[in-house]
């Protein structure tokens, strides 16, 4: 009897982690570049019994289930056109580097919805910049830049930026006063071999993703198009790849779930009962 009793507790739990696996999904819908989770679950351990057949075959009775993984899942989102220049969306493979310039600690992520600080850096809207080579000879990664502090001859010395663009190879381009333009520098993307090691830090971004199996810039500098990665698409942000239809499926069969084993505590109770009452 307290064998149904543990399976029908670790039932609860395990349901109660799915429907806030769920419940975080929907409330992710419209997060730019959010990837959902999913959860999956496993039998606990089984309680032997006794034998049947001369011993052949063992009997034995589970002790319930346990949910055994949480993991991303990474099929692109949609896609929403913004028309703004400094918005990058990623079409295939790959993540977009990008560095925390007080603790240098850097993260990859899937949303480009960018932002030109006050100082002219590529950088998400809580402050990372994003990496790339940020010279215009495309040989220095770091922190990309926006301005005009290195310019190609016969350059205006007072010429300033007019406007600039991103091509689907990464490559940022500025188009000055003065009629000049040149590559100032150029996205890169990072790719890993195990996404399911990435963890989400919150602000659309993942850590732990040096121990995922990432490019090695030095050998594959994660250029757009090439080695493996997908391209840049200037004007576009990824959507969030949460299906609501699926999300609310399985909600109703989570529900039920959750209410069975439910049942299944109050049966095994109303049975102790019942045992408890045979001698008054």
């Amino acid at each position: 009897m307290l064998r149904s009793l543990i399976s029908g507790i670790s039932g609860l739990k395990s349901f109660q982690k799915q429907m806030d696996v769920i419940g975080n999904n929907i409330a992710n819908v419209n997060t730019t570049g959010f990837k959902s989770s999913k959860i999956s679950f496993a039998d606990n351990l089984s309680q032997k019994v006794g034998s049947s057949g001369g011993g052949e075959y063992v009997n034995q009775i589970g002790l319930g289930v346990d949910a055994a993984n949480i993991l991303n899942k990474w099929n692109d989102g949609g896609y929403k056109r913004t028309d703004a220049p400094q918005d990058l969306a990623i079409s295939g493979n790959g993540f977009f580097v990008v560095s925390d310039p007080n603790s240098g600690e850097q993260y990859v992520t899937r949303a480009g919805e960018f932002i030109v600080d006050k100082d002219g850096y590529l950088s998400t809207p809580s402050g990372q910049r994003v990496q790339g080579f940020n010279n215009m000879d495309l040989d220095t990664v770091g922190d990309l830049r926006i301005d005009v502090q290195e310019k190609p001859e016969g350059a205006a010395a007072d010429a300033a930026i007019k406007s600039f663009a991103i091509g689907n190879d990464g490559k940022i381009n500025l188009f000055l006063s003065d009629g000049t333009n040149y590559t100032r520098g150029q996205v890169l993307l990072q790719d890993v071999k195990s996404p399911g090691t990435l963890t989400k830090e919150g602000n659309n971004l993942f850590g732990n993703w040096k121990n995922a199996g990432p490019l090695d810039w030095n050998v594959d500098p994660g250029v757009p198009g090439a080695g493996g990665v997908g391209q840049v698409a200037s004007g576009m942000v990824e959507l969030s790849n949460v299906e609501l239809a699926n999300e609310f499926s399985s909600m109703i069969t989570t529900q039920r779930a959750y209410q069975a084993s439910a049942r299944v505590i109050s049966t095994s109770d109303e049975m102790l009962q019942e045992l408890v009452n045979l001698k008054r």
